[in-house]
Formats: structure tokens, C-alpha cells, sequence
């Protein structure tokens, strides 16, 4: 695993972390986009969330910091995959 940056906050670092403990990878935004970065689920198939894939926007200065990790943990968990993949 390579190694990224950390999150300038920790309640978003710890989500991302958790994301990552997860098997889902992180993608750096670059120095033009909005986003810190980008996370996406392991499988990233056609048929997760009706054609949404499992892909999310981390944000580097969201307005509610702790609403935005919350919401990183909900897609993480929400994914169809993770039963099948950990057993959890």
C-alpha cells in the first residue's frame, strides 16, 4: 500500500483510515480538483447502489467535518460487498 497524505482533520482521517481498513483504496484529487480525494470500493461494479458505483468524494474543508467522516463510514458500511468480501 502506498503511502497518502493525512486528512487535516481527524475525524475524516479516522473515516478514511476505516474506508481503507476496508480494502476500499484512496486516490489523490490532484492539484486542480476540488476534493482531498477519492475513495472507491474494492469491487466497483455495475450492479452496486443501481449503477451508482461505490466511489466518494473526500472533501478537504467541508462545512460540518464530523457529518462528512459520519457520512464516508455510512457509504463504507452501506456497500453491497462487504458482507461477501469480510464476513463482517
Amino acid at each position: 500500500m502506498s503511502k497518502r497524505k493525512k486528512h487535516p482533520d481527524k475525524d475524516i482521517e479516522a473515516a478514511v483510515a476505516y474506508a481503507e481498513s476496508k480494502k476500499w483504496t484512496f486516490k489523490d484529487a490532484g492539484k486542480s480538483a476540488h476534493a482531498w480525494g477519492m475513495l472507491k470500493c474494492p469491487k466497483n461494479k455495475k450492479d452496486c447502489r443501481c449503477g451508482e458505483f461505490c466511489i466518494t468524494s473526500i472533501w478537504s474543508t467541508p462545512k460540518n467535518p464530523k457529518n462528512h467522516a459520519k457520512q464516508i463510514v455510512r457509504i463504507v458500511d452501506n456497500c453491497i460487498y462487504k458482507d461477501k468480501e469480510s464476513g463482517n
